[in-house]
């Protein structure tokens, strides 16, 4: 049976429960360094908590340690991923192959930013004992369906949240403009600001838009496909994105997944327990730069946000009328006083707030840009938001009691909906009781509060019925429950051992050819570790990683599988209008647009 997993985000310890109580199957988090994520840190100790919490529903925990190392940090990362591991999570997610020459006592992912984009990158990292390779974003469902053909790895892959407009790991475009490295985990995020396209004459074709901002990814309705592809894990991006937005989102993805397995007899979800929320999850109200489904069917125009590369959330209407009481639109809605609404004029991204509605009549806060046939969009919605915050959201497993009455103890045994035990017992001198069925109903009502333990009682079972104070009853409960609880943890930290020692023992006896001879700049390398795995390898040529250098001036720092030409209608397959050399331009930086046809990829170079 295959296992389905959803992968949460976790920023923090706080939205590590409210992601696993939502129906998570996994989380993924950072520790105090190395992650791809600067300002998502946290202590050992709270992802210790994380993964005590996680491990009772059977959730796993993976640490993201998927930052390039310098020579003088691998002393450090390696205590670091000794300690999560003794934090007690289940693998740990990376970018550079010093971890694996650390011969780690763990599982280990290859990080997205090791450009797992082709059937011979994804077949090198199975060959070299990794548990998963995290797809790179862009990646059709043609070529998804030909990896896992010739394969047999872990695949995960991204459904939701921002998209990179690189290739994963192969971005040094921060890097060129400051000392901060996506690699690093302190992208600036560069590709989002507003650049000028020129030609090699130094006209200017399109002035001061956001070229290479693409929208968000919104795989919600390709789920079943995904499955049908190959998919263990269904990656949802945002370590940086509030409770409101993790607590949305997981919630949307579970009902969604639970539904695509329940037509399948071949899967099963990865975890266990149902998630009892108190609201209606919507995508398009909580952050969203426009939802989107980038180059699942394959290249094509339409995925860039060339005005904004903010959240403009849900379409509300189309404003037909402005005067002094306010505006009105096209078509109902349900605005209300303290919503954020936005819209664009003259290419610029405008936002205000709601401060009142009267009827039809909208009142704004301001009214600058505000014109008849603006198209409105609310990007905050105070009502839904409330709703998530408020809710009570809980997480429980069905568990089944028996209560067995002996002649000098009671035992009650609860089991739960994977098999897991747990007992307790009392001493008990046996007492026929006069009325057994007003005892017995008494005896469920009481075996049937499951308080707030992370247990649900589905069933309860009485075998020979005695006298006995509920008081008594109660403590068993009680007993048997907290059993049930520390068995599955016990159960998991068992589990985890054995796969640990597994993995470190296989990726011993690994030994793989990698897919190239020649590493470049752009590959990576950037300490004696990794350039010692891939010379192992049969690597022979190996330059020095690009964030090694104090300058990207003359290199790559952009390989996409976007493209502006494509996105613009100038295809240079397409008999386009626009001849030469582009350019991207921004104040002093100058980068020049080169495009791969045949692989139909474009690439950006540094020129100044």
């Amino acid at each position: 049976m295959r296992k389905i997993e959803l992968l949460a985000p976790a920023k923090d310890y706080d939205t590590a429960v409210d992601a696993i109580d939502c129906g998570a199957d996994a989380v993924y988090i950072g520790a105090g360094k190395f992650g791809a994520r600067h300002s998502a840190t946290n202590p050992i100790e709270d992802i210790a908590r994380v993964a005590e919490y996680a491990h009772r529903y059977g959730v796993k925990v993976y640490a993201t340690l998927n930052t390039l190392l310098f020579d003088d940090e691998l002393e450090s990362a390696h205590a670091q991923a000794l300690a999560l591991i003794e934090a007690g999570v289940d693998a740990l997610i990376v970018q550079d192959m010093a971890y694996w020459k650390m011969n780690l006592p763990i599982a280990l992912h290859a990080s997205t930013q090791t450009n797992c984009a082709s059937i011979e990158r994804v077949k090198f990292f199975e060959e070299m004992g990794f548990a998963r390779a995290i797809l790179e974003r862009s990646l059709s469902k043609r070529e998804i369906a030909e990896i896992r053909k010739a394969t047999n790895i872990e695949l995960e892959a991204f459904v939701h949240g921002a998209i990179c407009v690189s290739q994963s790991g192969r971005c040094f475009f921060s890097r060129s403009t400051s000392e901060r490295s996506g690699n690093r985990g302190e992208c600036s995020q560069p590709c989002r600001l507003e650049y000028d396209l020129c030609n090699d004459k130094g006209e200017t074709i399109i002035k001061s838009k956001h070229l290479l901002s693409v929208r968000d990814l919104d795989l919600s309705a390709r789920l079943g496909e995904m499955i049908d592809l190959g998919i263990t894990s269904f990656k949802i991006e945002g370590r940086l994105k509030d409770r409101t937005y993790v607590r949305n989102i997981v919630s949307l993805y579970r009902q969604l997944l639970d539904r695509e397995i329940a037509k399948r007899n071949d899967i099963e979800r990865s975890s266990v327990g149902r998630s009892t929320i108190e609201f209606e999850p919507n995508a398009s109200r909580t952050f969203t730069r426009g939802a989107g489904e980038y180059l699942f069917d394959g290249k094509r125009r339409g995925v860039a946000s060339f005005d904004t590369p903010k959240a403009m959330g849900e379409k509300v209407g189309k404003i037909v009328r402005v005067d002094r009481r306010g505006i009105v639109l096209d078509r109902k809605h349900d605005l209300t006083t303290g919503d954020g609404v936005c819209f664009i004029v003259n290419g610029s991204l405008i936002g205000t707030n709601v401060v009142g509605v009267e009827g039809e009549r909208v009142q704004l806060n301001r009214y600058d840009g505000v014109a008849v046939g603006v198209e409105l969009f609310r990007n905050y919605n105070r009502l839904f938001s409330q709703a998530v915050e408020r809710s009570r959201v809980k997480r429980t497993i069905a568990v089944d009691l028996h209560l067995r009455f002996e002649q000098d103890k009671i035992v009650l045994t609860a089991t739960d909906e994977t098999g897991c035990v747990g007992l307790s017992t009392a001493e008990y001198t046996y007492e026929e009781v006069r009325d057994v069925a007003k005892s017995e109903e008494a005896l469920r009502r009481q075996l049937s509060r499951s308080g707030d333990t992370i247990f649900e009682v589905r069933n309860t079972e009485i075998e020979s019925i005695g006298f006995v104070p509920m008081s008594v009853v109660a403590n068993l409960r009680r007993e048997a429950l907290a059993n049930l609880e520390q068995s599955r943890l016990s159960n998991h930290s068992s589990e985890l051992l054995s796969a640990s020692l597994t993995e470190v023992q296989n990726r011993r006896e690994c030994k793989a050819q990698y897919p190239s001879k020649v590493l470049t700049p752009q590959d990576n390398v950037t300490n004696h570790l990794a350039r010692e795995f891939y010379t192992e390898c049969g690597v022979e040529e190996i330059a020095e990683g690009l964030d090694c250098r104090t300058s990207t001036i003359g290199e790559q720092v952009i390989i996409s599988d976007y493209c502006i030409r494509r996105e613009i209608g100038e295809c240079l397959l397409e008999k386009p209008r626009l001849k030469g050399d582009l350019y991207l331009v921004r104040g002093t930086k100058k980068y020049r647009l080169s495009f791969d046809c045949k692989a139909c990829q474009m690439k950006i170079i540094d020129e100044q």
